[in-house]
């Protein structure tokens, strides 16, 4: 059965998560979607909603984080598809979702992934034990071999993007913006990221909920 698509309203978005936060020590949220589709967006735009209202509550944690470093997979197939299911340390990820979830920490320190260097920073991003919300965002939450991680989060969201070809542009040019040839940014997005891009899409029915945005917007070319 095919889910209906709500179209994104980020404060009517963060006023669900903020009700649902108050209900539970720690609550996860997942927002998955195809590269460019404004993922990372999304989350930081939710996560800033909800800490105008209440300060310190949110915080995203990015699936990008568990990026396998990329002199690990240097020497092998892996290098040319950086972005793929098994280029990822999936069960890295669903143990600090776990360790998340369990909120029976001072602190804990999650990864993020830098796109100026094009690889994952450790500890970089603390998550106090009085966060009370987690908004995680990453192509493969729904991926079937990421059980771990899925049985972590309370929901996830399948986000869309309006127009396909523009997502395609747009990832084409956060590329390039981050050091790649247009020609060498071009030939990853139409052969690495789009092959991900439908991998992704084959996860969209396992959602709680698919979303898209209303209209692109200069702001919305996130991850």
């Amino acid at each position: 059965m095919s889910l209906d698509v709500d179209l994104v309203d980020v404060d009517l978005l963060a006023a669900e998560l903020l009700d649902l936060a108050r209900t539970r020590t720690r609550t996860l949220v997942g927002i998955c979607g195809a590269p460019g589709a404004g993922k990372s967006t999304l989350a930081s735009l939710l996560v800033a909603t909800v800490n105008m209202t209440s300060p310190g509550v949110a915080v995203a944690v990015g699936m990008d984080g568990f990026h396998l470093a990329r002199s690990v997979i240097a020497g092998d197939a892996r290098a040319t598809r950086r972005g793929a299911p098994d280029t990822f340390d999936a069960d890295g990820y669903g143990a600090l979702l776990a360790r998340l979830r369990r909120a029976d920490e001072a602190v804990v320190y999650a990864p993020e992934y830098r796109r100026e260097i094009e690889d994952p920073v450790n500890a970089a991003i603390p998550v106090p034990r009085s966060v009370r919300l987690v908004v995680t965002e990453g192509n493969y939450l729904l991926h079937p071999d990421w059980r771990s991680a899925r049985s972590q989060l309370d929901v996830v969201w399948y986000l869309e993007a309006p127009d396909e070809s523009v997502r395609v542009e747009r990832l084409i040019a956060r590329h390039v913006r981050f050091g790649k040839s247009p020609e060498r940014a071009r030939t990853h997005v139409l052969g690495s990221d789009e092959a991900n891009a439908g991998l992704v899409a084959t996860h969209r029915e396992l959602a709680d909920r698919v979303l898209q945005w209303p209209a692109w917007t200069p702001e919305r070319d996130g991850a």
